[in-house]
């Protein structure tokens, strides 16, 4: 096994790019702490993810797949997975920022719109963007895409 080292500097994007099987998801799900590595550290300013309240640091956190994962309940209830007091002012900047409040507001029920179960009433890209927004208001530390923008536009790939 080789060693490998990174510092990610706070404020900055990064993105790991590589051939399949070249460790890209596995050093997401590393920094998620979905496993511990068999061999030396993840630190996380300069802490071992292994000696922290797991909960903790993965409210920390915000992270959105490919194959983002709604529930069958409205546009609000998911956004508030990512922050349950959210307010609904702050559920509208979210959506703003993720490019979701132009197809949310013509809904005649807005955010309180049910998705359908995995978001079934919304195309690829519309659940990607709730998606989006569910990270955007969480207002993490650390924000990890894993092709989050695959199922949109050029314009509102950019945009986000």
């Amino acid at each position: 096994m080789s060693n490998f080292s990174y510092t990610f500097q706070a404020g900055k994007t990064y993105a790991i790019v590589g051939p399949s099987g070249s460790g890209k998801s596995t050093t997401i799900q590393l920094l998620e702490r979905f496993y511990d590595p068999s061999e030396g550290t993840v630190l996380v300013d300069g802490v071992d993810l292994k000696t922290i309240d797991l909960r903790d640091y993965r409210r920390q956190i915000g992270y959105v797949g490919q194959e983002p994962v709604l529930f069958n309940t409205s546009i609000k209830e998911n956004l508030l997975l990512g922050k349950p007091n959210a307010t609904d002012d702050e559920i509208v900047v979210a959506l703003k920022a993720a490019e979701a409040w132009d197809f949310v507001s013509k809904y005649p029920n807005t955010f309180n719109t049910n998705v359908g179960g995995g978001g079934g009433r919304l195309s690829g890209g519309q659940k990607q963007r709730i998606a989006l927004a569910r990270a955007f208001i969480k207002k993490p530390r650390m924000l990890i895409f894993d092709e989050a923008t695959s199922a949109l536009d050029k314009r509102n790939e950019a945009l986000v």
